[in-house]
Parts: C-alpha cells; sequence; structure tokens
C-alpha cells in the first residue's frame, strides 16, 4: 500500500505542477501538443483538441509538450518526451527547420516575449505552492491539533519553581498577552530575552499571577545547531485538543503556515550547502513511499499536511537557479531581459548538460541514502 499512496501522492503533485504550465501556456496563445503524467512510454492516450492527453510509464515525472519548445527536464519532471518515446524527442531536440507561418509563430513558446514565457515557466512551482497553501486552509478548518498551555512538569530549583508553579497549572497569559497554546509559551518567553515577566496561570477555580525572570540555556534548534536562548523550567503535560477555524481564520493561518514551512524549506537548503544538515539526510522514493504510508494510516489530516509539505518542496526546489530546473530557464529569460537578447544556445546547452548532472548525482544520493537507511541499517 505503500507505493499506492506514493503514487497517489506524486501524481497529483505531477498534476498540479503541469497544470500550472499548460493553464498558462494556454493562456499565452501556446500550443499545447502533449501533456503527460508519467514519462518514458506512453501506456495510454488520448487526443482532444490539439492537445494529446497521456498516462505514461514511469509515475516519478510528466510532462507538458509545447509547440516551438526546446524542450527540457525538471526535477524529475520531463518537459518533453524522453528519447525512446516515439522517436518524439528527436523532434524535439532539433529546432524547426522550415520557415514558420505567421500563424504558427503566434502560437509558439519560442515566440512568445520573454515575459510571457517566464510566466509560463514559473506556473508550475507557483501551482504546487498555492496547492499546499489551499491544503493548509482545507486542514485549519477540518481542525488542527493543538499542544495546551498545561504544564505537565515544573524543574526543580528553576525559575518558575522558585515563583511558585505547580504541575497542572495551565499558563492563560505572558505579559498580559492571551496564551492558548504551548508554542506560544515558548514564544513568550523568548520575546522577553532574559527581562522579567508576569504569568497568569489558571490553578483549578482560581486565576494567579506570578513574576518570574528566565534563565540563559543552551538549545538545539530545528537543525541541530545550538542557539542561546532562555527557560523558565516548564514543560509541557502534552495535553492536545482540536482547534477550528472559521473560513477568514482559515485563510489566515493557513498562508501563516504555507510561509513557515517555504521558510523552512529554504532554510533547509542553506543549511546543507553550509554542511550544517549532513547529506545523509537526502530522501528518495523508497522515504516517500514509505512517509506517505505512514501519513495515511494516520488519518486523512496528516495525509494532506504531508501532500502539503511535498508540494512545497517541489514547488520550492524548481524554483531554484540550476538548469534542467524551471529556476535555471527562469534565469536564462532574466538574462535576456537585461541583456535584450537570449543567452547563447551553446551555453544553454552546456549549462543543461552540467544541470543533468547534478540532478543525476541528486537523485543517486537520494536512492543511496534510502537502500542505507531502510535495508543496509535495518539488517545491521
Amino acid at each position: 500500500m505503500m507505493v499506492v499512496y506514493a503514487i497517489i501522492v506524486l501524481g497529483i503533485l505531477i498534476f498540479v505542477h503541469e497544470l500550472g504550465h499548460f493553464l498558462f501556456a494556454k493562456m499565452m496563445g501556446v500550443s499545447v501538443e502533449k501533456f503527460s503524467l508519467g514519462f518514458g512510454p506512453k501506456l495510454i492516450g488520448k487526443k482532444i483538441g490539439e492537445t494529446e492527453y497521456l498516462l505514461s510509464a514511469f509515475p516519478l515525472g510528466g510532462y507538458v509538450k509545447m509547440f516551438g519548445e526546446g524542450g527540457f527536464i525538471e526535477g524529475g519532471e520531463s518537459h518533453h518526451p524522453p528519447e525512446g518515446e516515439e522517436g518524439e524527442a528527436d523532434k524535439v531536440s532539433e529546432p524547426v527547420q522550415r520557415e514558420l507561418t505567421e500563424e504558427e509563430k503566434s502560437r509558439s513558446f519560442a515566440h512568445k516575449p520573454v515575459l510571457a514565457r517566464i510566466i509560463i515557466v514559473m506556473a508550475g512551482p507557483v501551482f504546487n505552492l498555492i496547492f499546499a497553501w489551499m491544503i493548509f486552509i482545507v486542514l485549519c478548518m477540518m481542525g488542527v491539533p493543538t499542544v495546551t498551555a498545561r504544564i505537565g512538569e515544573v524543574l526543580k530549583d528553576k525559575p518558575a519553581a522558585k515563583a511558585g508553579l505547580l504541575k497542572d497549572d495551565v499558563i492563560t497569559r505572558i505579559n498580559n498577552k492571551p496564551i492558548a497554546r504551548w508554542d506560544e509559551v515558548a514564544a513568550g518567553i523568548a520575546a522577553a530575552k532574559g527581562h522579567e515577566l508576569t504569568l497568569q496561570v489558571k490553578r483549578g477555580a482560581q486565576s494567579l499571577d506570578f513574576s518570574i525572570t528566565p534563565e540563559p540555556r543552551i538549545s538545539k534548534n530545528l537543525f541541530g545547531e545550538k542557539v542561546n536562548g532562555y527557560a523558565i523550567g516548564v514543560a509541557s503535560a502534552g495535553e492536545v485538543v482540536t482547534e477550528y477555524f472559521n473560513p477568514m481564520q482559515a485563510v489566515i493561518k493557513g498562508t501563516e503556515q504555507t510561509w513557515k514551512v517555504i521558510d523552512i524549506t529554504i532554510m533547509s537548503l542553506v543549511k546543507m550547502v553550509q554542511r550544517v544538515v549532513p547529506m545523509d539526510s537526502v530522501g528518495g522514493p523508497i522515504m516517500i513511499a514509505k512517509m506517505a504510508g505512514e501519513q495515511a494510516s494516520a488519518g486523512i489530516g496528516s495525509f494532506l499536511a504531508f501532500m502539503a509539505l511535498l508540494s512545497i518542496n517541489l514547488g520550492v526546489l524548481n524554483l531554484l537557479p540550476v538548469p534542467v530546473l524551471d529556476g535555471g530557464h527562469l534565469l536564462f529569460y532574466f538574462l535576456e531581459l537585461v541583456f535584450r537578447r537570449p543567452v547563447p544556445q551553446k551555453v544553454r546547452e552546456y549549462a543543461q548538460q552540467i544541470g543533468m548532472v547534478l540532478l543525476l548525482g541528486l537523485m543517486l544520493m537520494a536512492f543511496y541514502n534510502d537502500i542505507i537507511r531502510y535495508f543496509v541499517t535495518r539488517q545491521g
């Protein structure tokens, strides 16, 4: 079942990505010849209007083939049929040998203004980000599990214990700011930056006020880096409630969560380049399949949240200025805007080759990490 869930997740995300390219190509008047889920040999296909819609053999990508497009592969998603598919690769890789008519030029991707090409290429990653945003909005309306501000442990000889806080106290305000969730407790303590703060807690039917000065502490952040911070010496009780949001609140909360995940994704890439995050943390299809199965077992909410996370990862990664990714093509188009002429064909070809080597290397590393993580280590 893990493989089935992985195919469902990747299929939906690839469809959303390619739909962005497809819709904006149509909007800009570009003729779309093929729209495929998967790449490689065609399994089934049906032509509707000028476009042939395909389901291809390998489900780890997809492509939209536009008339007049040179063709490229991005993030495991081929924008033209890979070699071996009915000889189409040869047709795409070679420039058109005859003079195009004015009608054909008006429908050709290559003959569109550079801004139109930028919009078409950018639409795929942006659709992935919008899709994740919509999922987060829906999840907020469905109900979000939230850890309450109830104290589960008061550490001996720490500021909270010295002030008189007790287990099962519920923090309701910090410096007169309402508190409902445990993450708000942590944020309120951090915001004080070591200065004295006032905590209001609920103890049974009583409401009590305490003045506490946080003490310095060294902790680790999301990336395992040591950071300086402050603490008062309390731990969460782990009490979980479901928090529901109306549509307007859900849009606000969904937007906040989307930006938070985008920020974490970008920072993860930066930390990976800085060697803070080890390269063996990169996962491939096996890891995705395993996580998809686990999240599906945990419920529809967890499964949708996992899909949103992957969709943001796909969108952000494809915007990186690496040849063969959407971001690489966007880089060429922005250079064309600046210098008012296209990047030379030879330069683009060499860049594509370098980008392909980098992409294949990353894919091989991900497969290797999966094998070590789930087979070699487990056997050991």
